[in-house]
């Protein structure tokens, strides 16, 4: 039974990809990973955790031979660092083992530095035997003469003891590996990190200061603060039957702003006989949304497995595919130029070759270069499945991610990184709802307290025959199903509904932690006096972070208020304005210089504060700005 979710990153920040939480915990999550092959490796994460003689600086006490090969304890050349060696490999297990106890009821993340011998690269996995099976920790692609980083992690449903050892399916290769740790976390561990860093990454402190029209402090004055619009992206498939289903449509639009269609605009839907593309299903779907207000992803160009291919396209020869797939590029990607704001231009392309077969393994660049010409504005992704979700498939490994982002970013530098996650559990179909509204809740919960995630989207659009995997309503009367009560939830974690008003205190001072995104700021001055204005609570870049508020209540009669923000710094710009409480703010889209993607979030040019405009014309065309008062 699978969950499928698309998951959509926008951070092109690769070394962050692997999933990790800080946490104010006795033991907070170490983030750190290197895609650097070094010359020599760094010290274990944890101090080893519970692998004995981590950095083999006691000989090989802890450790033994798994299988029929020789271990040998080792020391490099210039004497500065000790490790274990395997040699005479006769298979893909032999290997160097060390045993462990674990517990089914944690979380485990495991690291080390490999090297190859005999070889110059090749996979190695770290492995896990317990007594009802095996668990692969993580995979790397190590290289000879130099020392390559392997992370991940695991669980076991099963506590005893088990087997912790390294793998590798090239036989030729000699396997060395040093500063090797594993460290436990209990779920509640687990779920502190995860707190930690939804408070640090989406949300701000924000502190109202209320003064006098003589900028004396208003003591007693009460703030409500209610959410109008969440930052934090998170959508929603869909597909043609919302057209004429009205029931479908009272149900998708109060909850989503962010969507992708489902088959529409594949290329075997809109080309289904060759040189005669048929968009009238997709435009109407772009029309939809735009007039809802909804964004588009684009999905997708192309897709680089064969089975996935329009019949005619299988028998071409690759002089014909070339002049089909530059029609095809050509005619979506302007076809909605504008209209979309990114576009996953060659899915799947880590499980899939059929471009690279048949055109030359340059396809996919051409092609991702081609989409950037054509529409700069939009986003290329990588996208493909596996790389978080299955630990036992090579191809798209969190590693080798790594490597298809740096090949392809030699191509074209603006790009964002689309993670599909076909998450699956026990096959129990009497309880199959409550598990999906179970794994469902926890899988969002990891996915939107990572750092680097920019936003999620749910593979869940319905037509009467049900749904690719995971429908969240009934068809007939669009009620929820546990799954859909889960998404509620979540969407409702986003908002921050309004609270009880708070008061200042002496000070004239209110301090409260917000999501970010647009709110409506009501004052009450204890006179009986009120007013009202809207803010942008964004991220903000430094390490002191929150945002605050100088709020003006003048008794001249004529209802204004002035709201100041002190100090809002645009590189190495600070522009210090003011605006009126009457003016109303617009969220925008902003893009970064060099390249890099930012999606609502003014990451490299705004460093956070709230931003009140009329109009919207780029990151110059500032209407009027509430000046930041750094905390």
């Amino acid at each position: 039974m699978a969950k499928f979710l698309n998951l959509f990153l926008l951070s092109i920040y690769i070394r962050s990809i692997l999933l990790g939480f800080h946490a104010h915990a006795l033991k907070p999550y170490d983030h750190f990973f290197t895609d650097e092959c070094l010359i020599h490796p760094l010290k274990p994460q944890y101090e080893g955790g519970k692998i004995v003689n981590p950095e083999l600086n006691e000989g090989l006490f802890g450790w033994e031979a798994f299988g029929d090969a020789k271990i040998e304890h080792m020391e490099s050349t210039d004497g500065i660092n000790k490790y274990i060696g395997v040699f005479g490999r006769n298979k893909t297990f032999h290997s160097f083992k060390q045993t462990v106890y674990l517990e089914k009821e944690k979380l485990y993340t495991v690291s080390a530095w490999v090297q190859l011998k005999g070889h110059s690269r090749a996979d190695v996995a770290v492995m896990v035997k317990t007594s009802t099976g095996f668990e692969i920790g993580g995979w790397v692609l190590a290289k000879s003469g130099c020392w390559s980083m392997l992370k991940g992690g695991f669980t076991v449903n099963v506590s005893g003891p088990a087997e912790l050892y390294f793998e590798s399916k090239n036989l030729q290769a000699d396997i060395f590996a040093d500063s090797i740790s594993l460290q436990p976390f209990t779920l509640q561990e687990w779920k502190s990190h995860q707190r930690y860093n939804v408070e640090k990454v989406r949300k701000s402190g924000v502190k109202f200061n209320v003064l006098d029209q003589w900028g004396r402090p208003v003591r007693n004055a009460t703030v409500r603060v209610t959410q109008k619009h969440r930052l934090f992206p998170f959508g929603c498939a869909m597909n043609k039957n919302i057209l004429d289903n009205l029931a479908y449509q009272k149900w998708f639009l109060p909850r989503f702003k962010y969507t992708v269609f489902e088959n529409e605009l594949k290329w075997y839907s809109t080309e289904y006989f060759p040189n005669n593309p048929d968009y009238s299903i997709s435009d109407k779907l772009v029309q939809f949304a735009k007039s809802n207000r909804i964004k588009i992803r684009g999905h997708n160009v192309f897709w680089d497995v064969p089975d996935d291919q329009p019949s005619w396209v299988k028998g071409l020869p690759p002089y014909a595919l070339w002049g089909a797939a530059n029609r095809r590029i050509e005619s979506v990607m302007n076809r909605y130029k504008g209209q979309v704001i990114q576009w996953d231009v060659v899915n799947e392309n880590m499980h899939g070759q059929y471009f690279e077969n048949n055109l030359g393994s340059g396809a996919s660049c051409d092609f991702y270069k081609i989409a950037h010409q054509i529409d700069g504005t939009a986003i290329p992704f990588l996208n493909d499945y596996n790389t978080i979700e299955q630990c036992w498939d090579p191809y798209a490994s969190p590693w080798k991610y790594l490597q298809k982002i740096k090949e392809l970013r030699s191509c074209i530098r603006k790009m964002g990184i689309g993670l599909e996650g076909h998450f699956t559990s026990l096959n129990l179909p009497y309880l199959r709802s409550a598990l999906d509204a179970y794994f469902l809740e926890q899988i969002l919960r990891e996915i939107h307290s990572h750092p680097k995630v920019k936003g999620i989207m749910l593979w869940a659009a319905i037509s009467p025959s049900g749904c690719y995997q995971m429908c969240l309503t009934d068809y007939n009367n669009f009620r929820n199903l546990p799954t859909g009560d889960v998404v509620d939830n979540f969407i409702s974690n986003l908002t921050h509904a309004a609270d009880l008003p708070g008061s200042t205190d002496s000070n004239g001072i209110y301090k409260t932690r917000l999501y970010h995104g647009q709110y409506e700021v009501i004052v009450n001055h204890p006179n009986g006096r009120s007013t009202s204005f809207q803010m942008d609570v964004l991220p903000r870049r430094d390490k002191r972070g929150g945002h605050a508020f100088s709020i003006y209540i003048k008794q001249n009669g004529k209802g204004n208020t002035d709201v100041e923000e002190k100090k809002q710094h645009i590189r190495k710009k600070c522009i210090m304005v003011k605006k009126l409480a009457s003016q109303p703010i617009i969220p925008g889209f902003y893009k970064n210089p060099g390249g890099l993607a930012a999606w609502l979030v003014p990451h490299g040019m705004v460093e956070g504060g709230i931003t009140a405009r009329k109009s919207w014309h780029g990151m110059e065309n500032f209407g009027h700005l509430a000046k930041v008062l750094e905390q």
